[in-house]
């Protein structure tokens, strides 16, 4: 009825305007949750933004990923191989224990070997050893000159060494989980909730918010509804299909930034037995991803620009690279390749496969905005040129599991995935080393390598830029090393997309290139 209506719209718009102020409590929607607690267990966007809260990093990064102090309040290179690290001093874990030097060596020793980790830290600690100096001085010493190691240490937190002994379960039911971050853990609850306090005796600045719910909603539709209905003061990536209408909402504040994120395919290039590829008519063939020309025919049969136009509703970029060229150290002659049909099919032909085969793409469901659509669209794309492909997404933890560590062997399952990358730190250097190198755990390199692409003149070249000092020098190598790979179709680039946040209009929420939602940076206007 009429005033049914009338009344149901009274009633959303008082909702969205009756913010808790006095009670300082934020309830933020977020489209993905975390895998655990844990601060080292999983190196991936929804662990580090959750861990943000509760662990801090001897490095920050602001909301543009520049580098400002945090536990270390200064740090400077002794020598092109050794660099020193000042500890802040009076700042206390969760449990009222000091924060010392003890702490950080403790990290070093544990963050890159945690069990069952789908994808380790491993990668910003290889390579370098630690040393105590005195009780807030730390020396960090590298084989070879290493002038991203403050960009390094901003991607992982701290934990005490109280704690020694602990598993990733003693992190998710809180009998571990005591840093040093502006809140502390309150309880988890897997698939509904993460309740957080804050910590009044943190060392900075207190946050305005006394309490934080961070409530995993992955379904789009319903992250809407609970904003509009004022279950949740924030949400973060509102749908591209809703953003035209949210924008022009009174009652509604939405802003954006570019990401540092590419969404990308990664293939299947270190067995000739590929699980999830056969012939047209089902029977056994080598795996043709081995061969260049036919991943040149995949990147060559998408159509990046309709994916961001019809999937994301232009709420991105085509990408012809890792990062968004606006990053340090990617290349500015690289551009989005473009669909070219006809093209794919000689080069599949040329291969040796002119009927094409058939394969399954796999895909998380509810990891990313729209990632079941860029996978099927992706599998409609790749139909066009004779690889006949299927789709098969996945709950996130199964997908990134199995498409790590969960197959034969502890290798890759898949034979093609569509997944994300975000840049732990603001240079190419971050997607090259963890999507693009060689995988070698043992030097921390290729840690999300998920298709084990290989190529020594991309190693070496890659080797020379991650220890060139020189700034410009570095941005070329970088540079460099990218066209290389991608060149080779190693690993496939599609788009970059556009991170966005939607909250009452009387919030105003800090966009961050690295998709974090943090309650410190969200105000009351």
């Amino acid at each position: 009825m009429p005033g049914s209506r009338y009344r149901l719209t009274l009633l959303i718009s008082v909702a969205l305007h009756a913010l808790p102020a006095q009670a300082q409590e934020l309830r933020i929607g977020t489209s993905s949750e975390p895998s655990a607690i844990d601060p080292h267990f999983h190196n991936t966007t929804p662990n580090k933004a959750v861990a943000r809260y509760m662990f801090e990093a001897l490095v920050f990064q602001d909301e543009k990923q520049q580098l400002t102090p945090g536990l270390a309040e200064s740090w400077k290179a002794i020598d092109d191989r050794t660099w020193e690290f000042r500890l802040r001093k009076g700042v206390t874990f969760h449990d009222g224990s000091p924060f010392t030097a003890d702490d950080v060596v403790f990290t070093f020793e544990r963050a890159p070997n945690v069990p069952r980790s789908p994808s380790s830290f491993g990668g910003f600690i290889a390579g370098k050893t630690i040393e105590k100096v005195d009780s807030h001085t730390i020396l960090i010493k590298t084989a070879v000159p290493a002038p991203l190691t403050p960009v390094d240490l901003s991607t992982f937190g701290i934990i005490s060494a109280k704690y020694k002994d602990a598993t990733t379960q003693d992190y998710n039911t809180g009998k571990a989980a005591f840093g040093t971050g502006p809140y502390r853990f309150v309880s988890f609850t897997a698939g509904e909730r993460i309740q957080l306090e804050r910590f009044d005796g943190h060392w900075r600045e207190k946050p305005h918010w006394k309490t934080v719910t961070l409530r995993p909603i992955k379904s789009d539709p319903a992250r809407v509804a609970s904003l509009l209905a004022g279950d949740v003061d924030v949400i973060e990536q509102p749908p591209t299909t809703d953003m035209k209408r949210l924008r022009a909402d009174p009652r509604i504040a939405v802003t954006s930034t570019y990401s540092n994120r590419v969404f990308y395919l990664a293939m299947d290039q270190f067995r000739e037995d590929s699980s999830f590829i056969t012939g047209k008519a089902g029977e056994k063939i080598k795996n043709p991803l081995l061969d260049r020309r036919v991943r040149l025919a995949v990147s060559k049969a998408i159509n990046r620009q309709a994916i961001v136009d019809r999937i994301a509703d232009g709420e991105g970029q085509s990408a012809g690279q890792y990062m968004n060229e606006a990053f340090y150290g990617t290349s500015k002659t690289l551009k989005p390749l473009a669909q070219d049909v006809a093209g794919a099919r000689a080069l599949l032909a040329e291969a040796g496969y002119p009927d094409g085969f058939k394969l399954t793409i796999h895909g998380p469901n509810g990891r990313y905005p729209n990632d079941t659509k860029i996978v099927e669209a992706v599998a409609q794309m790749l139909t066009r040129i004779g690889i006949e492909a299927t789709v098969e997404t996945l709950p996130p933890a199964n997908f990134f599991t199995r498409g790590s560590t969960g197959g034969a062997n502890q290798m890759p399952e898949f034979s093609m995935i569509m997944a994300g990358w975000g840049a732990a730190g603001g240079e190419n250097s971050d997607p090259l080393k963890n999507l693009v190198a060689t995988f070698d755990r043992a030097k921390g390199l290729g840690s999300s390598n998920r298709g084990r692409y290989s190529s020594k003149a991309f190693d070496d070249a890659l080797a020379t830029a991650l220890s060139t000092v020189d700034n410009a020098t570095r941005a070329s190598l970088l540079a460099a090393a990218t066209e290389i790979a991608i060149n080779d179709a190693g690993v496939i680039p599609l788009y970059f997309p556009l991170n966005s946040w939607a909250a009452r209009a009387n919030l105003l929420v800090t966009p961050r290139t690295d998709e974090f939602t943090l309650a410190s940076e969200i105000k009351v206007k």
